[in-house]
């Protein structure tokens, strides 16, 4: 079996979103006692996350942001934009390590300690813009990781492959120009927030380096197949990525309450399939994958475990 790696911390549960947001505390629990019950635990590499510093933060987010972030935050504001995100006085400090578990993941990944890691954070991150809080994100932690990778590490190209049933404006809009960087994402539309047409396909030296895949409302697995085998994989083999990252939300899930898209945690072992085809072909098998949505308890822990054991097949 190949070694995964599994970002997480009981900090994470201190970010308090109140009652009946479907972004909770409850998830968090809910994937750790499934793993725990189902007998995957003690087959993962554990590992601790550390704050992000500002220094890394800032290759995306602009300091006057964070620090706005961070002031709110600690001056007890519990919404951040026009509703969605949800927030308490610990949940700077909360967002600072969520960004720095998926820094952790890569540096596990890429030191060679485990073939992949799945960084199980929050808040997610993939509707943070460059300067704006959007749909639960604070800071976009998996754009974080892909700057870290490449100052850090010297990576040239990296691949985001984004399967929450949302479309990642945020991760789109910091890459929109950026040929160093190619971003995927399949998703429902029409459906909030709006974005990820066909023809958003980035700008500049970015053309052609994002490709969206906007599902049809009631599509299930042999739609996303289809989009796998006739579009997605075609670009990554094109790419060649140097790493690939998984903005994995499971809110694709048919029993998840915030969209009608009719995946099954059996479809995510397909995608996941996929994926570690790509990477042992190109990127030596690296892949590091960042929670981000599923919103039904059940689906999301059964889901999350049927990614994880395809990431361990050997």
């Amino acid at each position: 079996m190949k070694k995964v790696g599994f970002v997480h911390s009981d900090e994470y549960l201190r970010h308090d979103t109140g009652a009946g947001h479907p972004e909770r505390s409850d998830r968090m629990k809910t994937i750790v006692q499934h793993l725990k019950q189902m007998g995957s635990w003690q087959n993962l590499l554990h590992i601790s996350p550390a704050p992000a510093s500002l220094d890394w933060i800032t290759t995306v987010h602009p300091e006057h942001y964070v620090h706005t972030i961070e002031r709110r935050c600690l001056a007890g504001e519990e919404i951040l934009d026009d509703g969605d995100t949800h927030v308490c006085r610990d949940s700077y400090g909360v967002a600072v390590l969520a960004a720095g578990g998926v820094l952790r993941g890569i540096d596990y990944v890429l030191d060679g300690t485990c073939d992949s890691a799945f960084c199980a954070v929050r808040p997610p991150g993939h509707h943070a813009e460059t300067a704006n809080v959007m749909g639960f994100c604070l800071f976009n932690n998996i754009a974080i990781g892909a700057r870290y990778a490449q100052r850090k590490f010297g990576l040239n190209r990296i691949a985001i492959l984004d399967w929450d049933v949302h479309h990642g404006n945020g991760t789109q809009e910091i890459f929109w120009a950026d040929p160093s960087v190619l971003y995927i994402s399949l998703h429902q539309f029409p459906l909030w927030p709006g974005t990820g047409r066909s023809d958003e396909v980035g700008d500049g030296a970015g053309k052609g380096y994002t490709i969206n895949c906007p599902m049809n409302p009631g599509s299930g697995e042999p739609e996303y197949v289809q989009a796998f085998e006739q579009r997605i994989l075609p670009a990554l083999h094109q790419f060649q990525p140097e790493l690939l990252l998984i903005s994995a939300g499971f809110d694709a899930h048919t029993d998840d309450p915030l969209a009608n898209i009719c995946l099954t945690e059996h479809s995510f072992g397909v995608m996941t399939d996929y994926v570690l085809d790509v990477a042992s072909r190109h990127c030596k098998g690296r892949i590091v994958s960042v929670l981000e949505g599923g919103y039904n308890l059940d689906a999301l822990a059964k889901s999350v475990e049927t990614h994880l054991s395809g990431l361990a097949t050997v």
